[in-house]
């Protein structure tokens, strides 16, 4: 389904996602959603997209954002928010690094995302950030009540404000029951205040669910 508006600039969107893809479609049949603004002088330049995907445990999230990340064209900085606190995580990290093209530049940074998010945006690149729950996951458990406030309250200063395609992976840990611990209900509603202010944003947000996307905003 494509839409054209004439006028100073001609916004083209292409929304191609249907309920019954496989995993295996998702490089051919991606959603690609830009701008292109056409000056005086002829050239060109792409505008600023930000999308949210999000989804439950194992659900396609990243595999999705990875197959966004490869279909648009630019290239991408992946930034690694997890750290390998155990052998479980460790081989997660092996298993999305494994997928991961060879030319996409990698940033670790498990605390400080505002600071790498305004280092390396830039108008023609993209960065893929996965994934903001674990970002979160690691502040939250530091202790440190202030350095959370901090760093989540510059990261969505500087985000509507960022160059580039930027797609972020979060996950949606607020649909099961409520956890009995209290650090647990903490995380939990941190979580579910972080993914409302970000969806409200980003340009595009995307459920995933069993390896199937789900437009909820575009």
């Amino acid at each position: 389904m494509f839409g054209l508006r004439y006028g100073a600039a001609i916004s083209i969107r292409a929304i191609s996602f249907e309920t019954r893809l496989r995993p295996t479609e998702y490089p051919s049949r991606l959603s690609r959603s830009f701008s292109i603004h056409a000056p005086a002088n002829g050239n060109f330049r792409r505008s600023t997209l930000k999308q949210l995907i999000i989804g439950g445990s194992r659900s396609g999230k990243s595999r999705l954002a990875e197959q966004h990340a490869l279909a648009c064209g630019l290239p991408v900085t992946y930034i690694a928010t997890a750290t390998a606190g155990d052998e479980e995580m460790a081989t997660r990290i092996l298993e999305h690094q494994s997928r991961r093209p060879a030319e996409w530049a990698l940033v670790e940074e498990p605390l400080r995302l505002a600071d790498a998010l305004q280092h390396h945006a830039a108008q023609e690149c993209c960065l893929l950030v996965d994934c903001l729950t674990l970002w979160l996951s690691n502040l939250v458990c530091g202790g440190e009540s202030a350095r959370l406030d901090e760093e989540r309250n510059r990261f969505l200063k500087v985000l509507p404000e960022l160059p580039g395609h930027i797609i972020l992976v979060a996950s949606e840990v607020g649909m099961g029951i409520v956890p009995m611990g209290e650090l647990s209900r903490r995380f939990s509603a941190e979580a579910g205040w972080l993914n409302q202010s970000v969806a409200s944003i980003c340009d595009e947000v995307t459920l995933t669910v069993a390896g199937l996307p789900y437009p909820l905003k575009r």
